[in-house]
Order: C-alpha cells, then sequence, then structure tokens
C-alpha cells in the first residue's frame, strides 16, 4: 500500500523496506524473545523480493531509539547506493507508521524532540491514515509536524485492513485459527514454539 503510494507519486522509487524487530530490553508488556521475533520476520518475507528484515536493532546490546534505527538503514542503503552508481543523496529512508505512532509524538516524555526533529525533518514520515484517524488534523495542531509537512506523507487505507499483531496475539492465545491471517509458515512457526500461550 505505502510503495504503490509513494511510487505512483512519480518522485519516488521505493526499492526496499525494512522491517526492524525491537530490542528484547524495550520491555513492553507481552514482547517475545527477539529470536521469535527475528525469525517469524525472516519466514514472512522469504518469498518478498524488496521487503527485508534487519537484525541490527535486536541484536545489540540495549535498546535504540528509533531514530537510531532510521540513522543505520540510512548507511546500509547508502552503501547499496554506491554499488548501484548511485550517490547518498539518491536514498531516502522514511520512517512507515500508522496514525497512533504520529499521534503517541504528542504524548509528554515519550519522545526526545530532538530526535522528533531529526526523524521529521532528514527522515520523514508515511503514515498509513485507517478508519476513525485523522493524522492531518494532527500535523495541523503540532508546529514541528506542521513545519515539516512537506516530508510526511499520509496514505489512506481505502481497503480496511483491520488485522493487527495484537488480534493475532489474542487468537493464538485463545487457540483460535489464525490460518491466511498470517503466512502459513509463521503461523506453523508460532504453534510448533508455543509461542503466546496462556501462562498458568
Amino acid at each position: 500500500l505505502a510503495k504503490d503510494a509513494m511510487n505512483a507519486t512519480g518522485r519516488y522509487n521505493v526499492t526496499a523496506g525494512y522491517i526492524s524487530p525491537v530490542h528484547d530490553s524495550y520491555k513492553k508488556e507481552g514482547l517475545i524473545s527477539s529470536e521469535h521475533r527475528l525469525e517469524m520476520c525472516k519466514l514472512a518475507t522469504e518469498t518478498s523480493d524488496w521487503i527485508r528484515c534487519n537484525d541490527w536493532e535486536c541484536r545489540r546490546d540495549g535498546w535504540s531509539r528509533t531514530v537510531e534505527v532510521l540513522r543505520h538503514i540510512k548507511s546500509i542503503s547508502g552503501q547499496t547506493a554506491t554499488s548501484n552508481n548511485e550517490t547518498d543523496e539518491d536514498v531516502q529512508v522514511k520512517l512507515l507508521c500508522g496514525a497512533d505512532l504520529l499521534e503517541s509524538f504528542a504524548t509528554p516524555g515519550l519522545w526526545s524532540t530532538d530526535d522528533l526533529k531529526e526523524i521529521v525533518e532528514k527522515f520523514g514520515l508515511v503514515c498509513i491514515s485507517r478508519h476513525g484517524s485523522d493524522p492531518r488534523k494532527f500535523i495541523y495542531l503540532s508546529d514541528l509536524l506542521w513545519k515539516y509537512e512537506n516530508n510526511i506523507h499520509i496514505v489512506t487505507e481505502w481497503i480496511p485492513n483491520e488485522i493487527s499483531s495484537t488480534c493475532i496475539r489474542r487468537a493464538s492465545r485463545r487457540q483460535q485459527s489464525i490460518k491466511y491471517l498470517v503466512p502459513d509458515p509463521v503461523e506453523n512457526y508460532i504453534h510448533t514454539h508455543s509461542l503466546y500461550s496462556i501462562v498458568p
């Protein structure tokens, strides 16, 4: 969806997308081992010719800020550009997110102002707008986002997809079928390793 929307502008040619599993020390409730999350990402992307799984973030000694991960992706993308006779300036890295993450920018103490400025100024955002969200209004209400609104791309999800990782975990925990909701190799991996089971 995001790739098609960006390519359709005529200003971009999306060549790669990266999934970066967060480090175990992120401490999110219910977060399973990065070993399992990384393997599921690899299984989910093994048939894609452009989406890649990157293990840099989860292999580090501790949790990394989002802007650090973007810098890393930029550095490895720049290496690819050099091998393709492109310059580092030709390669742009943007953070793909949902409207909920965009709105979290306003949560006090959650984000560093310097990090947010670097993200929206030097990288940019591609935000998927879901039913009930209004990212354009949120951009209008934020002085920082308004300043760099030209570097924030809103992609409307015209065909609603309500599948979320939370729903997948809940269904797995309740031993309900997740077939056709995730790739078959991922479903098999979840069952084989008894992930998301209810702890007695």
